[in-house]
């Protein structure tokens, strides 16, 4: 008991005065570099019309200080419906692709997507769209950085669950 009472003491002893001393030189500071990008998700809006003229599609193309990576999610929103409500108008988003069946005929809005931009398009098989469904319709582009969310379970279809886990409101939506 002795010899262990002994060795701890020359233990604590040793930790104890290496710890004394001069304090060393201050380090230089270094230099400053470039902001890093952020990960954060981010969302933008766009109200587009539908035309014979543009192919019944538009292209978005994301902003120049804006770079979306190939491990990204996207997805696209249209804005289906406004709902009045006790608290004022509560926007519906639908996730694309969202099919309309009609006795004439099918309407599908689909969107495909690069690193460059995002195509929103309609096919159909109505032969003639009605302006409802190809004048002033907006979307919202949700660009979802997989790496940050691959160990979350967000609900892709629901556009306040992607609004949610990105930790944005609706006044952080870039419009164009």
């Amino acid at each position: 008991m002795k010899t262990i009472t002994k060795f701890l003491f020359i233990i604590s002893i040793a930790i104890f005065s290496a710890c004394e001393g001069p304090m060393g030189p201050p380090g230089y500071d270094g230099k400053d570099g470039e902001d890093g990008t952020s990960l954060l998700g981010t969302i933008f809006e766009t109200t587009v019309d539908f035309t014979p003229e543009n192919g019944y599609s538009t292209l978005f193309e994301y902003p120049n200080d804006f770079e979306i990576y190939d491990s990204d999610i996207v997805m696209v929103y249209i804005l289906w419906e406004q709902v009045e409500t006790n608290n004022g108008v509560l926007d519906v988003w639908r996730a694309l692709p969202q099919t309309v069946f009609l006795q004439e005929g099918v309407i599908q809005y689909n969107f495909d997507y690069s690193v460059g931009d995002v195509k929103i398009f309609i096919e159909e098989t109505v032969g003639n769209l009605l302006p409802g469904e190809t004048e002033n319709q907006t979307f919202r582009i949700a660009v979802i950085p997989a790496i940050e969310y691959e160990n979350k379970s967000i609900d892709l279809q629901n556009f306040n669950s992607v609004l949610k886990s990105l930790n944005l409101s609706d006044d952080s939506i870039k419009k164009f």
